[in-house]
């Protein structure tokens, strides 16, 4: 069985006009935001289903509430960044703290929570040195500076179809020849990707090796499981593998959580028993304020003390590493009490149980109508691709891709107070999320799914 194309395209359109007429406070404001680049104030936005995007009004632990009055259960939770579910009390209670009692958001000084704060991430990654940003973009950016500067090397190496947010070096694929490609819609890039980067393919080891040979390569970045194409989980030895090639050729490892922390509190890095040289984490381990981080090894620590001795790298100021609003006071408090009070160990053990729970029901959706589809667990984390068996690099999930299914499942589920991710179909649960929320998807998909099986 599979789907069917005309049934699909008659009740996307019904879909279509069923959410045109359900939100006219949001098409108004959409249509009155004239000033805003593509009418949204970020572009990615857009993505949302409908040619326009629901507008937030109140949003409280797993829920969502429109400016038009419906209420949804988001297993979006803004692609991660509200991992804590919204507005999470200790959360709040920190930001109003520091906000209202202490004052100060920003001050270049340093805190008492920025210490505990380190400590945790310690604690929880195994590196010990640690340096915040405000975004896992910036400090993938800072720690690949420091790579390049402690090997001497000018490339790094990137997964195709990886996600490393707008890190110019990683918008990449790999060319039938093995070339890094630059992937498709690239806005204005400095250089060619090709003059940055060398690709390889996620799972593929003989890829890495061809990669790392030419000897060039500083540092190797990667999610430990894709995440943004769709979760692609790494095969049986393959990141001790690449930790193996890394040290044979001299390059660093780069392991980027930002995605993957869905797998427990310390991510796939403690969870598989990585050893990284650098790890980045972001938008999570605030509840929402804007932050990012990267812990560096004990050796990478001295490497970096050597180069940035007397005469050496300008580390501490115009050396490109850094910005005055990194490691600001608020981020800090938020951080503390989100790592320390919300996303405990505890908390990811009933949310991993619950995106184990809605993997199920997914996958009952899938052998009762016997589509070519997967679903993919990943903690915390769960997303289904429209192929079986489940992609297994980056390439393959981007093949998987299918925007009418896309476009008709999105509005379909957000018609019936569903949301997840817009530009994928990932679904995330915090620690607000209950299993009447997880259940509640599971009958709406099975509605929606049948509507066009067959």
């Amino acid at each position: 069985m599979g789907i069917n194309r005309d049934r699909l395209a008659q009740a996307t359109a019904q879909e279509g006009q069923r959410f045109h007429d359900a939100h006219p406070r949001a098409r108004a404001v959409h249509a009155e935001a004239g000033h805003l680049v593509s009418g949204v104030p970020m572009t990615w936005m857009t993505k949302w289903a409908g040619g326009f995007p629901v507008v937030l009004a109140t949003a409280s632990g797993s829920l969502v509430t429109d400016v038009d009055g419906h209420t949804y259960v988001d297993f979006a939770l803004g692609d991660t960044g509200a991992m804590a579910g919204h507005s999470p009390a200790p959360t709040m209670a920190a930001i109003e703290s520091r906000a209202l009692v202490r004052g100060g958001l920003t001050t270049m000084l340093p805190t008492e929570d920025a210490g505990w704060v380190g400590a945790e991430l310690a604690r929880r990654f195994g590196l010990p040195r640690w340096s915040f940003a405000l975004t896992a973009t910036d400090a993938n950016r800072w720690a690949l500076r420091l790579a390049r500067m402690v090997t001497g090397r000018s490339k790094v190496l990137a997964f195709a179809y990886c996600y490393h947010g707008s890190v110019d070096e990683t918008f990449v694929v790999r060319g039938e020849d093995g070339s890094a490609q630059p992937r498709a819609g690239n806005v204005g890039p400095a250089v060619a990707v090709s003059k940055t980067t060398r690709a390889a393919e996620f799972n593929d080891l003989e890829s890495v090796e061809q990669a790392l040979a030419k000897g060039d390569i500083a540092c190797v970045i990667t999610e430990p499981a894709l995440t943004n194409i769709g979760i692609v989980l790494p095969e049986d030895g393959f990141l001790d593998g690449l930790r193996d090639a890394c040290d044979r050729h001299g390059a660093l490892l780069l392991i980027d959580e930002t995605h993957t922390l869905s797998a427990g509190p310390g991510g796939m890095t403690a969870t598989h028993g990585l050893r990284p040289d650098i790890v980045v984490v972001g938008k999570a381990i605030a509840g929402g304020v804007p932050i990012g981080a990267y812990g560096i090894s004990a050796n990478l620590t001295d490497r970096i003390e050597a180069a940035t001795g007397p005469g050496g790298a300008d580390l501490v100021d115009v050396g490109g590493v850094g910005g005055t609003l990194a490691g600001n006071a608020l981020s800090l408090a938020a951080a503390r009490a989100t790592l320390g009070e919300v996303l405990t160990d505890d908390a990811f053990t009933r949310m991993s149980a619950l995106a184990e729970r809605y993997t199920a029901g997914v996958q009952d959706t899938i052998d009762r109508h016997q589509l070519p589809w997967s679903v993919t667990r990943l903690g915390a984390r769960a997303e289904y691709r429209f192929c079986a068996p489940a992609p297994r690099t980056g390439t393959e999930s981007a093949a998987a891709e299918d925007e009418e299914l896309d476009e008709y499942l999105h509005l379909a589920l957000l018609n019936r107070g569903i949301l997840v991710t817009p530009f994928h179909n990932m679904a995330l649960m915090c620690p607000a999320t209950s299993e009447a929320d997880v259940d509640r998807h599971t009958e709406t998909f099975a509605e929606v799914v049948a509507e066009v099986a067959g």
